[in-house]
């Protein structure tokens, strides 16, 4: 539902603010339309990721299609930098030839974008801080709506002094923006699809809590990595010597490991020797 309200009413934005960016003759509108345009189709991305995320497994898919997420999460981030290019070449050519822009109209769709965007920011606003997608989807609209309040400012000192230039200054700053956040989502995204360990989970502590279960002598073979944007895995392989492991003891690994550091798939492999298994690569942690 969020997303379906988010993507209709910055789709209808995006159409609104791209007619008056050409009528008024405001690159500073033009690009934002543009960054607001790739946040819709970053939205219907993970929209559909989310969809795909809950189908279950299937005999080619055993871990069915959650990881789509994350492939929605580098798409997304792609898309932004080509937005970026686009806005970039054309405000450096309006800065080399500045024209004149309809103030008035400028500040009134750009103050009409921080009602949207703040509005479908909040739709997003409580699942922020466990899934990327979403994340993406938040922090995206909250900048769009900063951005629009530049552009309203922007539409103010024109009125007030005539300066043409404003404009593609503005645009200029919108694009730094546009690219900053642009950066921080291609580097998660890209992380999780190299299959590195989420940046809420310290591995050290997890290998500690590991090494401290009663019986285990040593932790080796030790992977964390996300399934999805949502979901995370682990597999190690613990030493216990002297093993009195049943159900009991997998039970209370599982609970702590899902309470304690957001891991819901683990997999364990006990091992009784007193050596490791000829799996165990050298390890510096």
């Amino acid at each position: 539902m969020a997303f379906g309200i988010a993507v209709g009413l910055n789709l209808a934005f995006v159409v609104a603010e791209t007619v008056a960016g050409l009528l008024s003759g405001s690159i500073a509108l033009i690009a934002d339309a543009g960054h607001n345009l790739s946040d819709v189709l970053a939205l219907l991305l993970a929209w559909g990721a989310s969809a795909l995320a809950v189908r279950p497994p299937s005999e080619r898919f055993t871990y069915g299609l959650k990881s789509s997420s994350i492939l929605a999460a580098i798409a997304n981030a792609a898309l932004l930098w080509v937005a970026i290019g686009v806005i970039a070449v054309e405000t450096i050519r309006r800065l080399a030839e500045p024209a004149p822009v309809a103030s008035t109209a400028m500040i009134a769709v750009a103050a009409m974008g921080i009602v949207v965007n703040a509005a479908s920011a909040l739709l997003f606003a409580r699942g922020r801080k466990s899934d990327l997608n979403v994340r993406a989807a938040f922090v995206h609209l909250m900048a769009d709506a900063a951005v629009s309040a530049a552009v309203v400012l922007a539409g103010i000192f024109i009125a007030l002094t005539g300066h043409a230039w404003i404009d593609p200054v503005t645009s200029l700053i919108v694009t730094a923006v546009i690219a900053w956040s642009g950066w921080g989502l291609m580097r998660d995204s890209l992380r999780m699809g190299m299959l590195g360990v989420p940046d809420d989970i310290d591995l050290r502590e997890v290998r500690h809590f590991l090494e401290g279960l009663p019986g285990v002598r040593h932790v080796h073979d030790l992977h964390v990595w996300p399934m999805s944007t949502t979901e995370t895995a682990l597999t190690a392989h613990l030493i216990i010597p002297e093993p009195r492991v049943g159900d009991a003891f997998l039970h209370h690994v599982a609970h702590e490991l899902e309470h304690r550091f957001g891991i819901g798939h683990p997999t364990l492999q006990i091992e009784m020797g007193d050596s490791a298994c000829a799996l165990q690569q050298s390890e510096a942690l």
